[in-house]
């Protein structure tokens, strides 16, 4: 393990949620073949939190991230141990449905993943496939997701027109808006502004500040300024004997400024942005 600096902690401010878990993750440990990807992993996610990770390319965390909605079953190879809770139930319970699971969880990854059908057709791909929602109410529900991820003025006047033909920002709005009409509670974000401009950047994260009123937000960043911008909450995953562990979780103002682990401070002296 790292060695841990003699630094006092610094108090988290009042703003960081402190209550009940939506997600736990517990001991997770995930591997292929004979190689440790994540090691012990344990996180607590409160209601209407920004949590942050932070950590070097290749240290885990975008596996870490599809462990919490089980988009991790879709990955050939992978062996999965430990747990995550969902409010304090086992996602792997057999009773769980890895689609209904992904409807509460959603996620929004580093490039758009846009469908080659209508902008409208994209919205209510999730809802309609989950079979949420009564046909008649698609157009209501196609609206307030929309408008929600603040696109609707931007694309009222087109619904029938291929998303395609968006801008790389306008489509990483609208699949937010993809995940949002399933109304899901929690919503995890794979490095979702990597490759916005600096304009759409600024949108997305003024959504996510929005959006945490409602709802927690799981948000892998490469990006410290953005990170300070906008989590609650941060942990930083290093690698340490050759698999991802987290080796510290703070508020994140306290982890930024006075981390108290030698392998954050290494990471944010030679990686952080």
């Amino acid at each position: 393990m790292s060695e841990r600096l003699k630094v006092a902690p610094q108090s988290c401010p009042p703003s960081a949620p402190q209550g009940p878990a939506v997600l736990e993750v517990r001991n997770l440990t995930v591997t292929a073949a004979k190689r440790m990807i994540l090691r012990n992993v344990n996180l607590r996610i409160s209601a209407n939190q920004v949590y942050g990770l932070i950590g070097a390319s290749g240290s885990g965390k975008s596996t870490l991230l599809k462990c919490l909605n089980r988009m991790i079953d879709l990955t050939p190879g992978l062996k999965v141990s430990g747990d995550v809770l969902f409010h304090g139930r086992s996602i792997w319970d057999p009773s769980v449905r890895a689609d209904d699971l992904r409807g509460q969880i959603g996620m929004l990854f580093q490039q758009p993943v846009v469908f080659p059908k209508s902008i409208y057709q994209n919205v209510i791909f999730g809802i309609r496939h989950l079979r949420v929602r009564a046909r008649s109410e698609w157009p209501e529900v196609a609206e307030r997701a929309l408008r929600e991820a603040a696109i609707w003025d931007e694309v009222k006047d087109r619904l029938r027109e291929p998303a395609l033909r968006l801008s790389v920002g306008q489509q990483q709005r609208l699949c937010l808006a993809r995940t949002l009409a399933s109304e899901p509670e929690v919503i995890l974000m794979d490095e979702p502004t990597s490759a916005l401009d600096p304009r759409s950047t600024q949108a997305i994260e003024e959504l996510i500040t929005r959006l945490k009123a409602r709802r927690s937000i799981v948000l892998v960043t490469h990006n410290t300024t953005q990170a300070r911008r906008v989590a609650d909450w941060l942990a930083c995953v290093c690698v340490n004997d050759g698999a991802g562990e987290v080796m510290e979780d703070a508020c994140c103002d306290a982890l930024l400024d006075n981390p108290t682990c030698q392998a954050v401070v290494e990471y944010l002296r030679h990686d952080g942005q």
